[in-house]
């Protein structure tokens, strides 16, 4: 579902520190060679407070390479740490790949706003995806950024997606739902467009669990997701 035309693709996420909104800025693809240009929602985001980033100081250039650009295999922990085979294990690689270690890890980091995900193409045919809950420290009653106290969430719980007509924010809002029916966040908008349009045509069953909790974490990483669509 992130392959197209041959290639694979990885979106590149960037949360604006005012409004917390997050924005896809660029396009990572792979086929042999690396390619990276910005992407459809860069004007929004230099609204916000984007600055280029320094490896890619054009917005309207293709940027390719034989290898991983730097800027992004920076973010990943080195091939050489000891640890190594506990970090493959947890994101259930065989072995060590830049590029999909980039993919299943998303490549976070503390010091800033960026992250990448996996998109999905075709929301047609059965898929499975992974994510952090939008909307957590809201919803969750989060204190700042302590989730210590929150709203109790257990592992495995499943979880119940509403469209939300009325949202002023956002036309494709997907709502989150507890087995208590409270309103508990939203499901990223890098998926909600085609999430909303599945929910309004009712042909596909769709599921939705508590895949990690982690109140030690901020509150934009408390509560991990598990989206099926069969």
């Amino acid at each position: 579902m992130s392959n197209k035309d041959g290639r694979d693709y990885l979106y590149l996420i960037w949360k604006s520190e005012k409004e917390r909104k997050q924005f896809i800025v660029g396009v990572l693809s792979r086929n042999g060679q690396y390619e990276f240009k910005y992407y459809d929602d860069i004007k929004d985001a230099k609204n916000e407070g984007f600055k280029p980033l320094v490896e890619f100081p054009d917005l309207n250039k293709l940027y390719t390479s034989e290898s991983l650009f730097s800027t992004f295999a920076s973010r990943l922990p080195d091939k050489r740490r000891r640890d190594m085979s506990k970090i493959l294990k947890k994101y259930e690689l065989k072995e060590f790949n830049q590029y999909e270690l980039l993919k299943k890890s998303g490549a976070r980091l503390p010091i800033d706003n960026y992250e990448f995900i996996n998109p999905v193409f075709d929301y047609d045919v059965p898929f499975g995806r992974t994510f952090y809950l939008a909307g957590a420290r809201y919803y969750l009653c989060c204190d700042g950024s302590d989730c210590s106290k929150s709203v109790n969430i257990d592992v495995d719980e499943e979880l119940y997606l509403k469209k939300e007509l009325e949202n002023k924010h956002d036309p494709y809002a997907v709502a989150v739902y507890n087995k208590t029916q409270s309103l508990i966040g939203y499901v990223p908008r890098y998926y909600s467009e085609g999430l909303f349009e599945l929910l309004q045509k009712n042909e596909k069953e769709i599921h939705c669990y508590v895949k990690l909790v982690n109140k030690n974490n901020n509150c934009s990483e408390c509560l991990k997701l598990y989206l099926e669509v069969e």
